[in-house]
């Protein structure tokens, strides 16, 4: 029994078995953009989402849009992850390229991911930054 209470303290207090999840979010207009990256050991995951609602005479005769985008990560730098997508039935892949620096994560899209995303949203924060929910 002592045996089986020790190996399981050793699973809880394991460095690979504790998560961390951080979220980020901007809203800039009619876009809400939101991220989270959630980190298990050594494996990353990362979420992106992004909304569009037509706001004011500025956004007239655009169509709202909704659009998620997640999978595994790979970290390219120390606060630099990439995720890369392939779009269903085509030899195009979406690639995200996310900076976290503190507070704030920016994102830049690949031309490939406008297939994912149609017309109006996009994956990309344009130099502004997403904030970190705290």
């Amino acid at each position: 029994m002592k045996r089986v209470s020790a190996a399981i303290c050793g699973l809880l207090f394991s460095a690979n078995v504790f998560a961390v999840a951080q979220h980020y979010v901007r809203q800039d207009g009619g876009h809400v953009q939101h991220l989270k990256v959630n980190k298990v050991g050594n494996e990353i995951r990362v979420g992106v989402d992004v909304d569009f609602e037509p706001v004011g005479s500025v956004d007239e005769g655009k169509r709202p849009c909704s659009h998620e985008l997640d999978g595994h990560a790979e970290q390219v730098a120390e606060n630099e992850l990439v995720l890369k997508k392939q779009v269903e039935s085509e030899a195009r892949y979406c690639e995200l390229k996310i900076h976290l620096k503190g507070d704030a994560a920016m994102i830049e899209q690949s031309k490939d991911c406008d297939y994912f995303l149609g017309t109006y949203c996009k994956f990309a924060s344009e130099g502004k930054p997403l904030i970190l929910v705290k």
